[in-house]
Parts: structure tokens; C-alpha cells; sequence
């Protein structure tokens, strides 16, 4: 089962999200044991794995369809989405998330906080995590530096001791 939207996903979404991403933002992930995270967008499955090493109960699946979940997945069987979302796909990501209304921690290009779709699905009541040097994402296993543009962590409803974090 695989929605419309993901069947047109662009091959530069094939990048993924190394550890040291995940372990950048640790005090910020919920790894109380009783927190169920949901990461929406499987890819490679490492994502899902580095969050459960990181201490976080983690449901995740390539059988899962973020888009057409809500007969496999209902949004009671977990508590927050942690992903590294599909680029190609952020509005319909963002507009699936606002419906959703649950907390959330997503990385996408910094750039977005610029869209008028943002502002329209959000109305400034987004936090940010801003990382302290460019993201980079692996494919094949490996950590490619040659990201081209910057990324933040975009967060909903997780109540940060600030609107704007510097790591």
C-alpha cells in the first residue's frame, strides 16, 4: 500500500539521516519509555534504529504509509512523529502533520520557515532547533558533506523552554 504522494517522491529524497543528527537534539527526544514514537518515513529503517538506541520506543515499518496510515497506524497507537521528512513532499507533509495535531520533531531545509504554506498550516506555533554546523544526510550507509543548503529542526507541540533553540 502506497499512497500518490509517495509514489512521486523525487530521488533526491533518497538521503537519510546519519545518528549524529539524532544525538545532536538527545535531551530534546523522548526517552522516558513511555512515549511512543512514530518515525513516519522508514527509508533505510537506521533512523528508527538510532532513536531506539538513543532510548526512544520507536514504532516504525516499510509497510507503513504516512499518508494512508490511519487505518494501519490509528494516531492513538503512538504519541509524536520523529522524522527526517521527504523534501519533495514538505507542504503535503506539513498539511498531513497539522491534521494529525501531534507533537512532532522534523528536519527540513531552513528555507521553509520562509513559505507562506508554513505560516497558513502553522500560524506560529512551530519551536526550532537550529543546529550548530550544516546537516548532512548518508545514502548507501555513508555520511555525504556536501550539503548544499542549511536545515533545522522544525518541532510542534513539544513544549521547548524556548521558541528558538541554538545548539
Amino acid at each position: 500500500m502506497c499512497s500518490k504522494v509517495l509514489k512521486n517522491l523525487n530521488t533526491d529524497d533518497e538521503y537519510f539521516t546519519p545518528k549524529k543528527l539524532w544525538e545532536d537534539i538527545e535531551e530534546y527526544l523522548p526517552t522516558d519509555g513511555n512515549t511512543i514514537v512514530y518515525e513516519a518515513f522508514y527509508g533505510d529503517g537506521m533512523s528508527g534504529q538510532y532513536l531506539s538506541e538513543l532510548g526512544c520506543t520507536v514504532i516504525q515499518g516499510p509497510t507503513l504509509d504516512f499518508f494512508d496510515d490511519d487505518s494501519l497506524l490509528p494516531k492513538d497507537k503512538y504519541d509524536i512523529i520523529i522524522s527526517n521528512i521527504p523534501f519533495s513532499t514538505k507542504k503535503e507533509v506539513l498539511e498531513k502533520l497539522a491534521h494529525l495535531d501531534k507533537p512532532f520533531i522534523i528536519i527540513m531545509p531552513a528555507s521553509t520557515m520562509f513559505t507562506q504554506y508554513l505560516r497558513d498550516i502553522f500560524d506560529n506555533k512551530l519551536q526550532m532547533i537550529i543546529p550548530n554546523s550544516r546537516m548532512h544526510f548518508q545514502k548507501d550507509g555513508v555520511v555525504l558533506k556536501r550539503t548544499s543548503f542549511d536545515c533545522a529542526y522544525f518541532c510542534y507541540k513539544m513544549d521547548l523552554p524556548k521558541d528558538v533553540i541554538w545548539l
